[in-house]
């Protein structure tokens, strides 16, 4: 899951004098740092502050949408069918969205 928008690390780096932005592999972003002849990664606590100012992806968005519209679903068929395995299914979808969701640290 795509937890930054290359316009907000673009964005950063605009700012902070950090030049040529690349993504070296998914969710793993290098640029010149001011005055520098090698790329670095960009550090991963000011991942972290863009990640709190900006909120969720669109990617994360729409994940979010999906995993309450089951729970609504499957609350209302459990209801119906008086039947525990929709909400058991419910449950387990969000765990998983839950972890992908979780920003991993390089």
């Amino acid at each position: 899951m795509k937890h930054y928008h290359e316009d907000w690390i673009q964005e950063w780096c605009e700012d902070n004098g950090w030049t040529d932005l690349f993504v070296e592999r998914y969710n793993n972003y290098w640029a010149f740092p001011p005055g520098a002849v090698m790329p670095e990664p960009i550090p991963q606590k000011i991942l972290r502050l863009i990640k709190a100012e900006k909120g969720f992806t669109k990617e994360e968005s729409n994940w979010l949408l999906i995993i309450v519209i089951v729970a609504i679903i499957s609350g209302i068929l459990t209801y119906l069918w008086q039947c525990p395995l929709p909400i058991v299914f419910s449950f387990a979808l969000s765990a998983v969205t839950v972890a992908r969701m979780e920003v991993e640290d390089n």
